[in-house]
């Protein structure tokens, strides 16, 4: 059964059985102290009349008579009276009783008196010369005490529970209020409004470092939508502009009648355009698989220093078409365990970016150089470098280096997003930066263990 949290604070049928303990307790307590000052009355009583026998002047029935609530009996060893208390007529004890006293004992019992009988505690011992003496004192003073301290706790602790259980649901009301804010304001916010945060109580309490946790989440739950709504604007734009160019050329295509050249120019300008939206489809396939659920790797041996250079010489037709020297230099024995394939994409993605942006009569270098940590892969230019703004975002979906570019030259700002990801996933370090010279370096530091 769900109980709602304000009862549980409030948790009556705890007080109730903490009281009821509490009660069991004192009335125990008091009902032992109070036998305990009656055992210790009736030894006095039972020494000053033992002593008084001892002497050999005897005892009287007016000597044994000690006011209303006090009463004592001598017995012979076959339970006969040889003095009592003037209110009792009968033996306290019977022959049996008598004849089995060995030392002091203490009895509880009904004693029969002149008028009505009496809930009365006995000490009970022998003397000197064989005879039983009976001390006794009446327990309805203490039986009344307990009895009444009962009947107050009986009325008091259900008093006490519902006074308790009034004030603790205010209480808890009060103290659960700046939780029922925050639940309406949670309630409150939605995609179209994500930057409400739940108000903050001024306790300095848990509840307020709550708040803080839940708005710093808020705060982060916002910039990864936004993220994310960057994200498809942009991956909405660079799929446009091709779709339109495809359009274009097949509508100029079929407007009127071409020439074999016309109609080859047109299909070659479409192949290229259709390459340009399978890498697209490609890269935004990679970053899709890399948000839901990471990068799956295949680790095998493979010789870094060499796919280095086998990537480079991938790219050297390109290179020599724009007027760009692509130099490789490696060190040898660079064998780690990596997922060749996806470093040679990341490194593709760097060559490609380094060629986009190097003027003609430029340098682009490739290397892989052994390093204390394992080994690093670079890729430097002699182009214009990243602009500083652009550092600290690279790495993050359709950046490109150079924002006023139109989205037709060049690629969809995807290159750098993917190197990451594929570098994180091997548990690698990406660095970017600007050289001396003016141009820009990327370097891909893999783990020696990877």
């Amino acid at each position: 059964m769900r109980v709602p949290i304000r009862l549980r604070l409030i948790s009556a049928g705890l007080m109730t059985a903490v009281l009821v303990a509490l009660a069991v307790f004192l009335i125990t307590s008091l009902e032992a102290d109070l036998i305990a000052t009656v055992d210790s009355g009736l030894r006095s009583r039972a020494s000053v009349l033992l002593d008084r026998i001892g002497e050999g002047g005897g005892v009287s029935s007016s000597g044994l008579t000690e006011g209303d609530e006090a009463f004592a009996q001598l017995l012979t060893s076959d339970g006969s009276i040889v003095a009592s208390s003037r209110e009792l007529t009968d033996p306290i004890l019977s022959p049996d009783e008598v004849s089995g006293v060995a030392s002091v004992d203490f009895l509880d019992r009904t004693v029969n008196t002149g008028e009505e009988p009496v809930e009365g505690r006995l000490l009970v011992t022998r003397t000197g010369d064989g005879d039983v003496l009976v001390v006794g004192a009446s327990l309805e003073d203490q039986r009344d005490a307990i009895t009444g301290l009962a009947s107050l706790l009986l009325i008091g602790i259900p008093a006490a529970v519902a006074l308790a259980s009034i004030v603790g649901w205010f209480v808890a009301g009060a103290a659960l209020r700046p939780v029922e804010r925050m639940r309406q304001e949670a309630d409150a916010i939605s995609a179209s409004e994500p930057g409400r945060r739940l108000p903050m109580p001024a306790t300095g309490d848990e509840l307020s470092r709550l708040a803080a946790s839940l708005n710093r989440m808020l705060g982060r739950l916002q910039e990864a939508m936004e993220q994310e709504r960057r994200f498809v604007a942009d991956a909405s734009h660079e799929l446009r502009t091709p779709l339109a160019n495809l359009r274009a050329e097949v509508d100029l295509a079929l407007r009127r009648a071409r020439t074999a050249d016309e109609l080859g120019a047109a299909l070659r300008s479409v192949r290229e355009e259709t390459e340009r939206l399978g890498r697209l489809a490609e890269d935004l396939l990679v970053l899709a698989r890399l948000s839901e659920d990471g990068l799956h790797l295949r680790r095998e041996p493979t010789d870094v220093g060499r796919l280095v250079a086998e990537t480079a010489d991938s790219f050297a037709g390109r290179a020599e078409g724009l007027g760009v020297e692509l130099i490789t230099e490696v060190d040898g024995d660079l064998m780690v365990l990596v997922d060749g394939v996806r470093l040679r994409q990341a490194l593709g993605n760097l060559l490609d970016n380094a060629l986009r942006s190097t003027p003609r009569g430029g340098r682009v270098t490739a290397s892989a150089r052994a390093m204390p940590d394992g080994p690093t892969l670079e890729v430097t230019d002699t182009g214009p470098g990243f602009p500083e703004e652009f550092i600290a975002q690279a790495g993050e979906g359709f950046r490109r280096p150079d924002l006023a570019r139109e989205r037709t030259s060049g690629g969809a700002g995807l290159g750098l997003a993917i190197v990451r990801a594929i570098v994180d996933a091997h548990g690698g370090a990406l660095q970017i930066e600007n050289t001396a010279e003016g141009g820009a370096r990327v370097a891909i530091s893999l783990p020696s263990g990877s």
